[in-house]
């Protein structure tokens, strides 16, 4: 099996540099740093370019920003038709938006342009502030959006509000994806696809326990449950160290079991412009049914 990688490819995205277990980026004109475990190397630029950086974070999550200038609590990115809010908070060094997923977000766009005129109902898991689910439901499907964190879902309707897709069928729930699916199942609710971006570690609205050793294989099993007859695709993104995309395969395999279609597996990277050492992001599986 061939492992794939896809780098970021978005213009109002740019890693300049990373090293030291820390990582220089543009977000739209502005400049951050943060830490990044995966980055054990050392830094390209000079000391004087990272500095230009208008706020760092420092310490895990939530950990905090410092800024070194005067800088905006939000700002807007446009990917394609969609305009996006990215901000800087207290909980996270997260800003709103992965843009390693770019590759993701044009091959969703792409399996529901290829559906033809029919109806499509996509299923998004621990779905965070909802650009694959704005562009899923800018291409015309019905989105039903699950994060366990209020805030987030908030910030992802904020994004649909920008984004001018107020008229989109899309529900977002605040729960926990597990339970969520396990009523969705018992309702026999059926969906042509279905997107999951699990953590390693997290809890839901009610402090429930995810563990992704524990809890992702009968998650998958419910999953399936609630594919349709002829369902369309299946996206699963992981972002543990201690993970395969071979591991991926072997889990989407048992999950999609009979269906037929095809399976493909890889990395999320970022390319940096400043040298040749390419900064792997996240591992997945996505299955495709023609």
């Amino acid at each position: 099996m061939t492992i794939q990688v896809y780098y970021d490819d978005w213009p109002e995205y740019e890693l300049l540099d990373s090293g030291h277990r820390k990582k220089l980026e543009r977000f739209g004109k502005y400049r951050v740093i943060r830490e990044e475990t995966k980055a054990w190397w050392r830094p390209e630029l000079p000391e004087q370019e990272w500095e230009k950086a208008i706020a760092s974070h420092h310490g895990e999550d939530p950990g905090k920003w410092e800024f070194h200038r005067a800088a905006p609590q939000e700002w807007r990115l446009q990917f394609e038709q969609l305009t996006l809010e990215a901000r800087f908070t207290a909980t996270s060094k997260h800003v709103g938006v992965f843009p390693e997923q770019t590759a993701h977000w044009r091959w969703i766009a792409d399996q529901i342009r290829h559906a033809g005129q029919r109806e499509i109902h996509v299923l998004n898991l621990f779905a965070y502030t909802g650009i694959a689910t704005l562009i899923a439901a800018a291409h015309g499907a019905s989105v039903t959006h699950v994060d366990s964190a209020k805030g987030v879902v908030a910030w992802g309707k904020r994004n649909q509000q920008l984004s001018g897709l107020d008229d989109r069928p899309i529900r977002w729930i605040v729960d926990d994806a597990s339970k969520f699916v396990q009523r969705e199942v018992r309702r026999q609710r059926q969906y042509d696809a279905i997107l999951m971006d699990p953590p390693s570690f997290g809890r839901g609205p009610k402090r429930e326990l995810w563990k992704i050793e524990q809890h992702l294989t009968d998650l998958l099993a419910d999953c399936r449950q609630l594919l349709s007859p002829e369902p369309l695709f299946v996206l699963l993104t992981m972002y543990s160290l201690d993970q395969s995309a071979l591991l991926i395969a072997n889990l989407l395999q048992d999950m999609l079991r009979g269906y037929g279609g095809a399976i493909e597996v890889g990395e999320l990277a970022l390319k940096p412009t400043s040298s040749e050492k390419a900064l792997s992001m996240s591992i997945f599986g996505r299955w495709s049914s023609g």
